[in-house]
């Protein structure tokens, strides 16, 4: 067809020809008769070809360091979604001692024995937990762990505040296996007592790197020259 003016076409002479032919169904082969056809193919075989190149260039002007680090973050990527589907099936009270271990690991709450009596002693309140935040016990925080699929909201986030304000506490860590709204996000940043927010991303990564419900499979050291030992040569 050919435009005649802006919303009308007009259909030209060898379309006209191809109804006469009365053809029941268009295949590559009829396609093919037509050298428009011909040039859309080899148009689209060339641009194939050359994102392909551009591939191979970008692959080839990578360093092994390069394609090294590039396969660990896949990697522990896929590990930390691995994770979390596993925290997931996981009962809530296995949560709330998993997130114990790891803020233990991160150094808070002195001994993984101080950090189990903590748990369940503040009562149904909004609060999951509490743990000291250094081993001398200088201040406590609280804990909420939500092993959730739908995001926290704001509601959450406050109810959880208010929780910490009945505690007369000015520390708070909320922990979900999913993510955080953004109205949640910007509540928990407005407010007077200190909430920090570890989503699901968050809590798997710091999950592996502290080895908690993770095993280490192989290390791989890469080196390089040292310099300083050949300087007086």
């Amino acid at each position: 067809m050919e435009s005649v003016k802006r919303g009308y076409f007009k259909i030209t002479d060898r379309g006209i020809d191809v109804l006469k032919r009365d053809i029941k169904k268009i295949t590559p082969a009829f396609l093919e008769e037509f050298q428009e056809f011909k040039d859309f193919k080899a148009a689209s075989k060339s641009q194939v070809y050359n994102k392909q190149n551009d591939n191979k260039q970008n692959d080839g002007d990578e360093t092994p360091e390069e394609k090294l680090e590039n396969a660990y973050q896949i990697i522990r990527k896929n590990l930390a979604q691995e994770l979390i589907q596993k925290v997931m099936k996981c009962s809530p009270s296995f949560f709330e001692t998993l997130v114990i271990d790891l803020l233990v690991s991160m150094g808070y709450g002195g001994s993984r024995i101080d950090a189990g009596k903590a748990i369940g002693k503040s009562g149904d309140e909004g609060i999951d937990g509490i743990i000291k935040e250094d081993r001398l016990g200088l201040d406590t925080i609280y804990i909420q762990a939500k092993r959730w699929e739908n995001q926290v909201g704001r509601p959450e986030i406050q109810k959880f505040a208010g929780a910490l304000l009945g505690q007369k506490a000015k520390k708070g860590i909320f922990i979900t296996t999913s993510s955080f709204t953004k109205e949640a996000i910007n509540y928990a940043e407005s407010i007077e007592n200190k909430i920090v927010l570890i989503d699901g991303e968050q809590l798997a990564n710091f999950m592996i790197d502290f080895n908690i419900g993770v095993s280490k499979v192989g290390v791989y050291e890469v080196k390089k020259i040292d310099n300083a030992y050949f300087a007086d040569e």
